[in-house]
């Protein structure tokens, strides 16, 4: 009988934790420098599942979402403009509404040359989207370096034919549903 008990507690237990993982708080971290200097690679974090089921991602939060870009992993950026807002980045300089923004946390690791996403717009956020940016302005693949990703399929040799990817039009916005959670954190 006490084994029976034993086992019943453990797997309760073991599901509680599962669920818990899957839907409330995850263990994450930082596999680039991208975020830096707020966030550096390496760092463990907690990415709380609950808090963007009730709203949408509000500027300044930083997030974790599936790339719009096809990228395999999960990234972590800061949210610089929701739905409505008009970005514009001039000379690596993010002007939100026609105003300079004012971002202490920004890092340039490359700033006497001129990068793809140091000169764009101004862009219009649609409904359902976001401008995500990392801290690490120089070394982010975000929304002002994505590109989509095509592919185009070749005829070769032999009647043989190959994928060959090739890079579509720009992607400059997020979407709402690929926001995973809300980075909380450091542990």
């Amino acid at each position: 009988m006490k084994f029976f008990r034993i086992l019943v507690i453990t797997a309760i237990t073991l599901s509680a934790a599962f669920l818990v993982k899957k839907f409330v708080v995850e263990p994450t971290y930082t596999a680039s420098g991208s975020m830096e200097p707020t966030l550096y690679k390496g760092h463990r974090l907690f990415l709380d599942k609950v808090t963007y089921k009730f709203r949408i991602p509000r500027r300044g939060e930083i997030i974790s979402f599936v790339s719009p870009a096809g990228e395999e992993h999960e990234s972590i950026k800061r949210v610089i403009a929701v739905e409505g807002d008009t970005v514009e980045i001039k000379t690596k300089k993010v002007y939100l509404n026609g105003e300079p923004l004012v971002e202490t946390y920004v890092k340039y690791t490359r700033p006497n040359e001129i990068l793809i996403g140091d000169n764009l717009g101004p862009v219009t956020v649609p409904p359902g989207h976001l401008f995500v940016l990392g801290d690490n302005r120089d070394n982010s693949s975000d929304s002002a370096t994505w590109q989509n990703p095509a592919v185009v399929t070749v005829s070769g040799t032999f009647g043989r034919s190959a994928a060959v990817p090739q890079t579509g039009g720009r992607i400059y916005f997020l979407p709402v549903e690929k926001v995973t959670g809300k980075i909380r954190g450091i542990y």
